[in-house]
């Protein structure tokens, strides 16, 4: 089988994007695991496949894969490489595209700069629905990890997110600490995890370990899950900076309730075929 793919970034998270619409696309894990592998394959942290409309409120079906192969619900950078791509392929001429993902529908606006803002939805607190296994919910929750206590945030955008907030970023122990977490059996679908350190009330610095992908240079829910944790213990006002390693994106959240907003770049890097 040949495929036609574009590589693309959205702050230096990377994604092999794949039309699903002209052409009939069918991967399996080792496939996916194959076209992520940055030595034998393309090389990506995620996987986006464009599929046709499933319903008649939304103009594309949005999936994500991680590089180990796994689907997963939610990817905010991704959500912007895709409605980059699906302009650019003459799939649409849309500006306002309506997509469906595995965690719901979500809106996506392609702005005059050529940057892309994200409807990404009302982020979810309810512990059975991030999943996390709490008795209650709460601002922050204690979490023990290797024998040691340490203070999360818990928010689904769609995917699951625990938030730290740290004194730096560059020392926190993204490496040590951020696949501890991710696998700790209160979030039985693991999680992504973000290390936040507030530098004013309108700026932050962040790092994620994402489940299933390590370290990447930016996530886009990653930066959502720290805005909407930072607004609910009242250190962040309702739009904030966000300096990932990869660049920044601007996140505006007004309260409960309310959709959280994501506005940044989307870069296309290459194009080609590859044969599986």
């Amino acid at each position: 089988m040949q495929l036609s793919f574009v590589k693309m970034h959205g702050l230096g998270n990377d994604f092999v994007v794949l039309d699903g619409v002209r052409q009939p696309i069918r991967l399996t894990t080792e496939q996916v695991r194959f076209l992520a592998d940055r030595h034998f394959g393309i090389g990506c942290d995620q996987l986006l496949l464009v599929e046709p409309a499933p319903s008649p409120d939304t103009l594309f079906r949005y999936r994500i894969f991680n590089a180990d192969g796994g689907e997963v619900e939610q990817c905010g950078n991704g959500a912007r490489c895709f409605a980059r791509f699906v302009r650019d392929e003459g799939l649409t001429d849309a500006t306002t595209i309506p997509v469906m993902t595995a965690s719901g529908r979500i809106v996506l606006h392609v702005e005059d700069n050529g940057e892309v803002t994200v409807d990404m939805g009302v982020p979810r607190l309810e512990p059975a629905e991030i999943p996390f296994e709490a008795p209650a919910r709460a601002m922050s929750y204690p979490l023990a990890v290797h024998g040691e206590m340490h203070v999360i945030s818990a928010v689904s955008m769609g995917n699951p997110h625990a938030v730290l907030r740290v004194e730096d970023v560059d020392s926190a122990p993204v490496e040590t600490l951020g696949p501890a977490i991710e696998s700790h059996p209160r979030f039985p679908k693991r999680v992504n995890v973000g290390f936040m350190q507030v530098l004013a009330p309108d700026h932050i610095r962040l790092r994620v370990y994402e489940r299933g992908a390590g370290e990447t240079l930016a996530c886009g829910t990653g930066a959502c899950a720290a805005v909407v944790a930072g607004r609910l213990h009242g250190w962040l006002v309702d739009t904030v900076k966000v300096d990932l390693p990869g660049g920044r994106l601007t996140i505006h959240w007004q309260g409960e309730g309310r959709h959280v907003l994501m506005t940044g770049p989307a870069t296309r890097v290459f194009e080609g075929r590859i044969t599986l």
